[in-house]
């Protein structure tokens, strides 16, 4: 077993990872840029080493400043969280080249499952479903408009490399298709230097599927049952569940087992994230495979007990699994919400600044992983993520339950939140009902703008009132207490004004 790990990640996902870390006897080295100087996982770290400026192209992409860092450190092993360098097989193998140990698949599979045309090809082969679409990477708009006519509108055109939501444009007709392939292909070769792209059905009605799976490198590989993901924005996941209320026991059966052969197809090793489309009418295909840790993780840790980050770091110390396929059990239920500082009236942007009041929920069936506390400025450069809140509930509606008076206790002041959209979601009839696709969000978005205002006004018209009686007894308690308590709970009022 590795003596030091060094985290290549900064915020919630290097803390989680530290802990894991300590439970199994090992040291931990952190990596962070100037901005994060006073970041929480380098406090939680057992040495820390500065990479570079903010800008993470400069810091936390900048491979051979962390390389550097983990000989320094003495560490044996690097994990990469997810994000940044988790899937850039460069950077595994500059690992590997450098005497490292990198704590996912090795640096080729990275690269098949990367490129969405070479993972298609590995998947058709081994009888996974895959949605309808081009099979070869495509460079020019007369290759594009050649395939299209095999498939009918609306369609998806596609960065043929990368993902994150990233160079992704819905097609619903002949006369958009020109135009969406030169935005594709402009955001592609920004975020990933490939300008080539690929086309497949786009089904406006769907939903997110995924299936959590671990393998070690004698041939074992185990599933761990499915996650929802269909509450997007930007096609970025907000709130995650598992199980799927969608899914029944024989849907189960077939994704889980098509997530497997998609495993085996590449000789995974690691934890893996096989993500799937489902359609109205409860047919499933591959979209992709997620070669790291998971953001919702926590969901599944949960629902199966099984430590995620503990199997990875086993299967990179040459171990086989912890855990066989008869042992994981699904037991009960678990949601988790991704708590922004962003603003979703004004299309999600991000809201950076410093957060002057912090109230994190706890009690039975409760998860919070933060990188963030009470003063930390929310930085411009990075995801403006301030935590992950996971409940765990004996069923779907004690969780749901549950999540709700989580978010209710929750406080965050100095930066808007979406804390009010995810509030409004879980009450929201269709979420009850367990009625999701990946347009949800949207449209409750619509509906919670309206509520987001009515809010806003019931708040200043408490504090109103309140400066005008100047009374903060019992009297004034009984005469408005709904108001007192919004106005009192939600202390960035002071800022509306």
């Amino acid at each position: 077993m590795f003596k030091k790990i060094l985290i290549a990640n900064r915020g919630e996902i290097a803390i989680r990872v530290m802990r894991t870390c300590r439970e199994m006897g090992i040291a931990t080295a952190a990596v962070f840029s100037e901005a994060d100087r006073k970041s929480l996982h380098v406090c939680f770290a057992d040495e820390a080493f500065c990479i570079g400026p903010a800008p993470a192209i400069e810091s936390y992409l900048n491979s051979d400043a962390i390389i550097t860092a983990a000989r320094q450190s003495g560490a044996q092993a690097i994990h990469p969280g997810y994000g940044f360098l988790s899937e850039s097989s460069e950077f595994a193998q500059k690992c590997h080249d450098a005497g490292l140990v990198f704590i996912g698949p090795s640096a080729c599979v990275i690269e098949q499952m990367g490129n969405k045309t070479l993972a298609r090809k590995a998947m058709l082969a081994h009888g996974v479903p895959v949605i309808p679409g081009s099979v070869e990477a495509l460079d020019d708009f007369e290759q594009v408009l050649e395939e299209s006519r095999d498939i009918a509108y609306p369609l998806m055109i596609k960065a043929a490399s990368g993902g994150g939501g990233k160079g992704m444009r819905i097609v619903n007709c002949r006369e958009e298709l020109h135009e969406a392939f030169l935005a594709v292909r402009r955001e592609a070769y920004g975020a990933f230097a490939d300008s080539r792209v690929f086309i497949e059905k786009y089904f406006p009605h769907s939903r997110h599927i995924e299936v959590q799976v671990l393998a070690d490198s004698i041939g074992n590989v185990v599933h761990l049952f499915e996650r929802e993901c269909s509450i997007q924005r930007r096609y970025q996941k907000v709130i995650e569940e598992c199980p799927s209320p969608v899914v029944d026991n024989q849907l189960r059966q077939q994704l889980t087992a098509a997530a497997i052969r998609a495993a085996q197809a590449v000789q995974y090793t690691g934890a893996g994230t096989v993500e799937f489309l489902v359609d109205e009418n409860k047919r499933f295909y591959f979209l992709e495979m997620n070669t790291r840790i998971q953001v919702e993780h926590s969901v599944t840790e949960f629902v199966t007990g099984v430590d995620l980050v503990k199997e990875q770091i086993r299967v990179a110390a040459g171990m086989s699994l912890g855990t066989e396929q008869a042992a994981i059990v699904m037991n009960g239920w678990s949601i988790e919400c991704r708590l922004y500082a962003e603003d979703p009236l004004n299309k999600y942007m991000p809201d950076p600044g410093v957060i002057e009041k912090l109230n994190f929920p706890e009690g039975p069936g409760v998860r919070v992983d933060s990188g963030v506390y009470e003063g930390w400025e929310v930085s411009l450069y990075y995801d403006p993520m301030i935590a992950k809140i996971s409940t765990w509930g004996r069923n779907r509606e004690e969780a749901r339950l549950r999540m709700i008076r989580v978010l209710d206790e929750c406080v965050v002041c100095g930066v808007k939140t979406n804390l009010l959209l995810l509030q409004h979601t879980l009450q929201d009839r269709r979420f009850v009902a367990g009625d999701l696709d990946t347009h949800f969000l949207q449209e409750v978005s619509r509906s919670s703008s309206e509520d987001q205002f009515e809010h806003d006004m019931a708040i200043i018209g408490a504090v109103c009132a309140m400066i005008a009686s100047g009374k903060k007894g019992k009297n004034r308690m009984s005469h408005d207490q709904g108001l007192w308590r919004m106005a009192s709970k939600y202390q960035f009022w002071s800022n509306r004004f």
